[in-house]
């Protein structure tokens, strides 16, 4: 599990090792650099998804390490609280950022040619604070469409057991 600290509450995510490997150990890894500290939820947008852990609060892009193969094809869902890899529209680019799903977004989940995104946890507490941030007032900003208008910042993200 995973507990992040951010400056509107704190969330615990589950990560499924069994379902996602490979994206589990790379999100693991960048926890355990303490990658996520410092960065932002960069993209809101309600009734849709928050996502961050790539970006500073001035919007720069942290470097990242190689992309990791999509597991979108686990059988798991994009389904309201789970958790899932931001990817360019190649199916393999996915890096450090991540989603959280508002809501159900099964367009989102992997189908004959579709590669879709790889749910690889779950909040299993503090859902309150996803949607605390889902209501950050948006808007454009440092060049970014559904960027929140107050910094929404990742403190720290560390194992908990």
């Amino acid at each position: 599990m995973i507990r992040f600290e951010t400056t509107h509450g704190a969330f615990t995510v589950e990560l499924f090792d069994r379902d996602a490997p490979l994206t589990v150990a790379n999100f693991r890894q960048y926890v355990d650099d303490g990658y996520f500290d410092g960065t932002i939820f960069h993209r809101i947008v309600p009734g849709f998804v928050i996502q961050g852990g790539g970006l500073t609060a001035d919007f720069s892009q942290k470097a990242t390490r190689a992309p990791v193969k999509n597991e979108a094809g686990n059988g798991l869902q994009n389904e309201r609280g789970t958790l899932s890899m931001a990817r360019t529209d190649s199916p393999h680019s996915a890096t450090s950022q991540f989603f959280v799903n508002l809501k159900d977004n099964d367009f989102l989940d992997h189908r004959p040619g579709q590669h879709g995104y790889a749910v690889f946890g779950r909040v299993v507490e503090g859902l309150e604070v996803i949607d605390k941030i889902a209501g950050v007032r948006t808007g454009r900003r440092q060049g970014h469409s559904d960027a929140p208008m107050e910094d929404v910042i990742i403190t720290s993200a560390r194992r908990v057991t």
